[in-house]
């Protein structure tokens, strides 16, 4: 660990993040986590994709 780090974490324990920055980094962190699920169990549109042959009105030489 560098001394930046140990400063660091010797802030936070003298100074702890409001019970509200703790409630946002959740609540972000439970929209990225549903959004992976849904990635995961429905797919990506067919236009999202990169794949030339599934893209739709797209030339592919």
């Amino acid at each position: 660990m560098t001394v930046l780090q140990l400063l660091r974490m010797a802030k936070w324990a003298r100074h702890p993040v409001s019970l509200g920055r703790v409630k946002l980094v959740l609540v972000i962190a439970l929209i990225c986590l549903t959004v992976f699920v849904i990635e995961r169990w429905v797919g990506w549109p067919a236009w999202m994709l990169l794949d030339a042959e599934r893209v739709p009105n797209r030339v592919v030489r």
